[in-house]
């Protein structure tokens, strides 16, 4: 089963009816993606964030079958969240009497804990989606540029030994902001546009050699977070130059960019939805 890095396709999903004596529930979720491969829950007892999400559920409720989760950035092996957003339809009537969204969230946080934090949990109207209803996604890439490791942000960052050039790398992420084909960036997927609009994207120097890469769209492809930031590491090491961002967008190529950053750095922080 494919699943995307970073967020969601634009490609329509038909929506399953929403049954009576079903509540919808949205959940904002926090994970070190490090011990799964992904959030999709997947079959063949694959340890995935939704899945295990979806297990503690069914077992906190007494349900009899695992709930379908749906979020709003399907994140692939290795790939943490802050602000990850799913929901849920869920019996408003169970066996132990009315649903009680209070109790759900502490026995999940018992239950997840320290690996996946379920940090809010609210009803949300029917016609809400996770998924469709978000209007955007942004995503932090964390590197450490220096020759020194740090164990207590291993598996979070991407170890970057070279010093980078930082105002090149600055001056290479003007070209991405806009709408692109950004082929040359994602794993194609079943043919469908990579046609995406990138909002903001900008480097932080955090201190001490830890660099943040700060990115927004509406949505993203596959694999487009990290092969952007593998590219602009490559400017900041002299592989590359600034201006040869522009060429590279317009190559639709993916050979034409760099590789793909490792997983451990990247982190999706928050999603937009209209009425927020």
């Amino acid at each position: 089963m494919t699943l995307f890095d970073d967020a969601s396709s634009q490609d329509p999903v038909p929506e399953p009816p929403h049954q009576d004596g079903l509540v919808r529930v949205r959940m904002t979720v926090a994970y070190d993606g490090s011990g799964f491969h992904g959030f999709a829950p997947q079959p063949g007892g694959i340890r995935t964030v939704g899945g295990v999400l979806a297990g503690a559920v069914e077992r906190v409720l007494r349900l009899p079958a695992p709930p379908a989760v749906t979020c709003a950035g399907r994140t692939d092996a290795g790939v943490h969240a802050w602000g990850q957003v799913a929901h849920v339809d869920l019996p408003s009537e169970g066996r132990a009497g009315p649903l009680d969204l209070g109790d759900l969230h502490r026995r999940l946080v018992k239950l997840l804990a320290p690996a996946v934090v379920v940090r809010e949990i609210g009803l949300a109207p029917d016609s809400w989606d996770a998924r469709r209803s978000a209007c955007s996604r942004s995503y932090r890439y964390r590197v450490l540029n220096r020759a020194v490791p740090d164990p207590f942000l291993h598996g979070q960052v991407w170890l970057v030994e070279t010093p980078l050039d930082l105002p090149a790398m600055r001056l290479a992420c003007d070209p991405l902001i806009g709408e692109h084909d950004f082929a040359s960036f994602c794993r194609k997927d079943n043919g469908g546009s990579l046609v995406r609009r990138v909002l903001d994207a900008a480097w932080v120097d955090l201190g001490d050699g830890l660099l943040r890469f700060d990115i927004t769209a509406t949505s993203f492809c596959q694999q487009m977070v990290r092969a952007i930031v593998g590219t602009l590491v490559d400017v900041g090491i002299g592989r590359r130059r600034a201006g040869e961002v522009t060429g590279i967008l317009r190559a639709a190529d993916r050979s034409e960019a760099g590789a793909v950053a490792p997983p451990g750095g990247l982190c999706l922080w928050e999603v937009g939805y209209p009425s927020e």
